[in-house]
């Protein structure tokens, strides 16, 4: 399953078109705060496939019977680019474990790159429901070592990928190299290119660098 929520005109339409508008990219405040209101729709659209239990909950008048949501959630992360996507989801799931990942593109002198993965901070994933997001989906290969690295510590009830614009190779990728059962995508925007150096087009540029500054 895909879900691609442009294909549906909402207030994410205009968040977006804030980041990728190379004019407004220039405030990276803004560019953090709109990656974080994208998490935080993200957060509701997820909310409504959870489990929920009927609860009551007492008023100062009497008794209300509510269904609240009862899942186990883990919010995990590719680091540098997806800290203030990830903050958007924990403002809504604020009871969500967390996990990090660390892994970056190391460039060859052809052109070419591995993803190099360095690091996992995570919880126990086993029986729960977990939450993997990335700004940005481009050739799908840092998804899929995300992914694999996860399941060393558990095998999670169902997985969401998430990711604000991703291209149409990189969703082909995630469905052919990540066992699709359990699991679900979400992007916000998908492009139809993929340049040969796995850049989005039209995309929006780096995305780590927007947020953060330029690394070295």
């Amino acid at each position: 399953m895909v879900h691609i929520l442009a294909q549906k005109n909402s207030l994410m339409n205009l968040f977006i078109a804030e980041l990728r508008d190379k004019k407004i990219q220039k405030d990276s405040m803004r560019f953090r705060r709109n990656m974080e209101r994208i998490g935080e729709i993200f957060s509701y659209e997820i909310s409504k496939q959870l489990n929920y239990k009927e609860t009551n909950i007492t008023t100062p008048l009497g008794v209300s019977k509510m269904n609240l949501p009862d899942s186990k959630i883990v919010i995990a992360t590719i680091l540098r680019a997806g800290l203030p996507f990830h903050n958007g989801f924990l403002n809504y799931f604020d009871t969500a474990e967390n996990a990090f990942i660390s892994a970056h593109r190391k460039y060859h002198k052809d052109g070419s790159f591995t993803i190099q993965f360095e690091h996992l901070s995570s919880p126990d994933i086993d029986g729960k429901i977990l939450i993997l997001s990335d700004p940005m989906l481009a050739s799908g290969a840092s998804m899929e070592i995300a992914y694999k690295a996860l399941l060393e510590r558990g095998t999670p009830k169902h997985t969401h990928i998430v990711t604000i614009i991703a291209s149409n190779q990189g969703v082909n990728y995630v469905k052919k190299h990540i066992n699709m059962k359990n699991v679900t995508i979400w992007a916000g925007d998908v492009d139809d290119e993929l340049t040969s150096k796995s850049y989005i087009v039209p995309g929006l540029g780096d995305a780590g660098d927007l947020a953060f500054g330029s690394k070295m």
